[in-house]
């Protein structure tokens, strides 16, 4: 199976994306692991399908690098929108996406940044899903020999986002797999690392289910500047530095919606075989 694609980033955050309209795509969960190698494979956090829809512009799927399935992706958003735009897929620089999770809207900017209408965040723990008795700012998570306090979001996928002094100093790696793997979540979750530098500003590093450490997650700066609001520990907007790059979010609150605005950078187009 012959395959065309486009390498891109937003933030760090890297993507094949693939043109699944207008070519006959069907890949395995092992074929997908395979392309995602960065050794033996093309490299990437995850795979983005452009398909048909009936209810929107596109369809959205995304594939994690382990060949899971997730329902949103907020970098792959931004990502998308740029693709589908440059690949003359549409003439419409704000588009209507039909994701697992519900409908967003990327809208490509004069300036080349794309802001995203990620919905409204949810905080109920079956909506996360998350097991708990019921819903709070914050819960009490024994991870290995230790106690630590998370805030819980949805944001489309599940979050589990803690305050910590050092950013750069947090084991994310080791902790970020037991906060991951917790039997508390069903269904995995995102792990976020937040360190709050003043109101406007947090600095974040994020562990991805079935991904690892991604240089940003946009649906993790969501989450987080959520919690941090919820806290009362940050005011809208809020500037995310992630280890690959800069992104804003803006939330008033309650059901409105997220909105989030980044860069989108074209990496590679290419054709890989697949045997």
């Amino acid at each position: 199976m012959e395959i065309k694609f486009t390498k891109m980033h937003g933030a760090g955050n890297d993507f094949m994306v693939i043109d699944a309209i207008n070519q006959s795509i069907h890949l395995t969960p092992q074929q997908i692991k395979t392309l995602a190698h960065r050794q033996f494979g093309i490299g990437f956090d995850q795979l983005l399908l452009v398909e048909t829809s009936t209810v929107a512009d596109f369809k959205y799927r995304i594939f994690n690098a382990d060949g899971s399935e997730v329902a949103q992706c907020g970098n792959g958003a931004r990502c998308f929108v740029r693709f589908v735009v440059d690949q003359h897929l549409t003439d419409k620089r704000e588009i209507y996406v039909e994701t697992a999770s519900g409908i967003i809207t990327p809208k490509l900017e004069e300036n080349g940044l794309v802001t995203v209408n990620m919905g409204a965040p949810k905080f109920a723990p079956s909506d996360i899903p998350f097991i708990a008795d019921t819903a709070s700012n914050v819960y009490a998570l024994e991870v290995g020999n230790q106690n630590i306090t998370v805030s819980v979001v949805s944001m489309g996928n599940p979050h589990a986002v803690q305050i910590v002094d050092d950013v750069d100093a947090a084991p994310v790696a080791e902790l970020g797999r037991q906060i991951e793997l917790h039997p508390r979540f069903p269904e995995r979750v995102n792990a976020g690392f937040m360190q709050v530098i003043d109101a406007h500003h947090i600095k974040l590093r994020v562990f991805e289910r079935g991904t690892g450490e991604t240089l940003a997650c946009g649906t993790g700066a969501c989450a987080a500047v959520v919690a941090g609001i919820q806290l009362g520990r940050l005011q809208s907007p809020v500037h995310v530095s992630a280890r690959g790059g800069e992104l804003q979010i803006a939330w008033l609150g309650g059901a409105t919606p997220v909105m989030m605005t980044g860069p989108t950078e074209n990496v590679f187009t290419g054709t890989v075989t697949l045997i």
